[in-house]
C-alpha cells in the first residue's frame, strides 16, 4: 500500500503530463539566453533549421575546445618573469666577509700539516673534503695525544686575526671605519670578519661611487699555508652577501692576490620566486637559527640536525646550542655523518620537494671585477717609509680592495602566474560569449534544465520498473505438479 501510495504521488504531484512536457522543453528553447536555439525551434523551413543547427553545434563545439585548452594551459601552471630596474636615492650596502688565505701561524704548533688535516675534517660540514688515507696514522696518534685539544680555540687564537696591524686603511663613505666594526665568523677559511654584519641604519650609500675601501696587509711572514694540501694562494678572499645571511664561499667568493688592487663594482638584484606548483619555493618554511630562509641556510641547520642525532653533538661552525663536539667526535663520527649525509641525499636542495627549496624572495649582489697593480714607485716609497717596511714586503703583503655601487638602483627579476583564476574565469566567459552569445545565467538554465529532465527522467523509470518476483513462492509463481500433469494433457 505504501509503495502505491508513493507511485500515486509522484504521477500527479512530480511528472508533469507528456503535453506540459513538451510544453516546458519548447519554452526553454524559446527564452534561453543560450543564442542561436531559438531559431532552429523558431524556424519553420527545414533547410533553415538545418543550417541554424550546423551553426549553434559548430559554435559550441569550437567554445568546448576553447575552454578546455585554456584549462590545460592553466593546469601546466605556467609563469612569466619579468625585470624591472628601480631607481632610488639611497640604496642599502651589503654584508662583506673577508678571509685570508693564509689561515694559520707558522710558529703555532710544530706540526702543521696535522692541523690542517683537523681543520679540514672540521670544515667539511661546509665544503666537501676527502682525508687521504697516508695521514689516517699520524691523525689517530695527534687526537689520543691530544685530547684536550680544541681547534675552535686554536683556530680563534692562531688563524687570521684583524686589528690595526692588518687592517691598515678602512674607509666607509668617506668615514673612517675600524676593526670594531667587523664581525667575526668562522668559515672553511679559518677566521674570517664580516662588515656591516647587524645591518645599521648608517649602512647607506647615497651616490654612486662611493663605497668601502679597505687595505689589508696579509703578513705572510707569520701566516703560511700547506702546498701538499693545495694551499698555494696569497691574498684576500671576501663574499659579498646579504647583511641577514650567512657569507657562503663555495663558489662565490672573490679572491684578490697580494700586491693587487682590486675595484669591485656591485648592483643589487632581487629574485622573487612563485610557490609551487607555478615555482620551487615554500612560503611556509622557516628557519629557527636565522632570521630570513636562504637555502645555505637551511642546510647548515639540516646538517646540524642530523649531526646532533647521530653523535650527540653539535659542531661548533654549524649553528646550534647542542654540545660542541671535541675532535674525537669529529674524527670518528661527524665526518663519515657529512659524508652519509651527502651519499644518502638526507639534506637536498632546489626543488619544492627537497629538505631545502629554493627560498621566494632572495637578493644578490652581481660584480664586476677589476685588478690594477698595487700602487706605483712612489706609493710604494710611501707605504714603505710609513710602515718601515721595504718594498718587496709591500708588494708581497698588501692588499687594496675597493667597493662600490655600479649606480643607485636595483632591478627586481620576478616570477608571476602567467594564467590566474581570474584571467581564466574571464577567458571562459570571453569563449562563451564571443561563440554562444552565454554567461553565467546562461550556464544556470542548462543546469537547472538539465536537472528538471533528469529527475523526470528518474521518476519515470521508477514509475515503470518491473516487480520483483518472489522466487520463494512457488505456489504463486511456478506451477505445481498437477497442472503441469494439466496442461500436458490438454495441449
Amino acid at each position: 500500500g505504501i509503495l502505491e501510495k508513493i507511485r500515486l504521488y509522484l504521477i500527479k504531484k512530480l511528472l508533469p503530463h507528456l503535453e506540459d512536457r513538451r510544453k516546458y522543453h519548447q519554452e526553454f528553447a524559446s527564452s534561453t539566453s543560450f543564442h542561436g536555439v531559438h531559431n532552429i525551434v523558431q524556424t519553420q523551413s527545414k533547410t533553415r533549421k538545418v543550417l541554424w543547427l550546423l551553426v549553434v553545434v559548430g559554435c559550441l563545439a569550437i567554445a568546448i575546445w576553447q575552454i578546455c585548452s585554456r584549462f590545460i594551459y592553466y593546469f601546466s601552471w605556467p609563469t612569466t618573469t619579468t625585470v624591472v630596474t628601480q631607481y632610488v636615492e639611497n640604496v642599502k650596502f651589503p654584508a662583506v666577509t673577508f678571509c685570508n688565505l693564509n689561515r694559520f701561524q707558522a710558529h703555532a704548533v710544530s706540526n702543521l700539516k696535522i692541523i690542517f688535516l683537523i681543520w679540514n675534517i672540521v670544515s667539511g660540514v661546509l665544503q666537501k673534503f676527502a682525508v687521504q688515507d697516508k695521514y689516517s696514522q699520524e691523525l689517530n696518534d695527534f687526537l689520543l695525544g691530544n685530547q684536550n685539544f680544541s681547534i675552535k680555540e686554536f683556530t680563534k687564537k692562531n688563524g687570521f686575526y684583524l686589528n690595526s696591524s692588518t687592517l691598515l686603511e678602512c674607509e666607509f663613505f668617506g668615514k673612517p671605519c675600524y676593526p670594531q666594526d667587523f664581525e667575526h665568523v668562522f668559515t672553511e677559511y679559518g677566521n674570517c670578519f664580516t662588515f656591516n654584519h647587524n645591518e645599521l641604519p648608517a649602512r647607506k650609500v647615497s651616490l654612486s661611487g662611493r663605497g668601502l675601501h679597505l687595505l689589508f696587509d696579509v703578513q705572510q711572514e707569520q701566516f703560511t699555508d700547506e702546498p701538499a694540501l693545495g694551499y698555494t694562494d696569497a691574498g684576500i678572499t671576501f663574499v659579498i652577501h646579504s647583511p641577514k645571511e650567512l657569507p657562503r664561499f663555495d663558489g662565490l667568493g672573490l679572491l684578490t692576490p697580494v700586491g693587487m688592487h682590486a675595484q669591485v663594482a656591485i648592483r643589487q638584484l632581487k629574485s622573487i620566486i612563485q610557490e609551487y606548483p607555478w615555482g620551487e619555493c615554500k612560503p611556509d618554511i622557516k628557519l629557527q637559527y636565522h632570521e630570513i630562509y636562504s637555502t645555505n641556510g637551511c642546510l647548515q641547520e639540516c646538517k646540524a640536525r642530523y649531526i646532533q642525532d647521530w653523535c650527540g653533538c653539535l659542531p661548533f661552525i654549524l649553528p646550534g646550542n647542542g654540545t660542541e663536539c671535541d675532535l674525537l667526535k669529529f674524527y670518528n663520527c661527524v665526518y663519515p655523518a657529512v659524508y652519509d649525509i651527502e651519499i644518502k641525499g638526507l639534506c637536498t636542495v632546489g626543488t619544492h620537494n627537497s629538505t631545502c627549496p629554493a627560498p621566494c624572495e632572495e637578493t644578490d649582489y652581481p660584480t664586476t671585477v677589476t685588478y690594477s697593480s698595487f700602487g706605483g714607485e712612489k706609493a710604494i716609497k710611501y707605504f714603505s717609509a710609513k710602515l718601515k717596511k721595504s718594498p718587496e714586503y709591500i708588494r708581497q703583503n698588501l692588499v687594496r680592495i675597493d667597493i662600490k655601487y655600479h649606480d643607485l638602483s636595483y632591478k627586481i627579476t620576478q616570477q608571476q602566474k602567467a594564467l590566474t583564476i581570474s584571467e581564466l574565469l574571464a577567458d571562459v566567459g570571453g569563449q562563451l560569449g564571443l561563440f554562444c552569445g552565454a554567461s553565467m545565467i546562461t550556464v544556470i538554465e542548462l543546469l537547472e534544465y538539465i536537472f528538471t529532465n533528469f529527475c523526470w527522467m528518474c521518476i519515470f523509470l521508477l514509475l515503470k520498473a518491473p516487480e520483483m518476483p518472489q522466487w520463494n513462492n512457488p505456489s504463486q509463481n511456478q506451477p505445481t505438479h498437477k497442472e503441469k500433469k494439466k496442461g500436458i494433457q490438454e495441449c
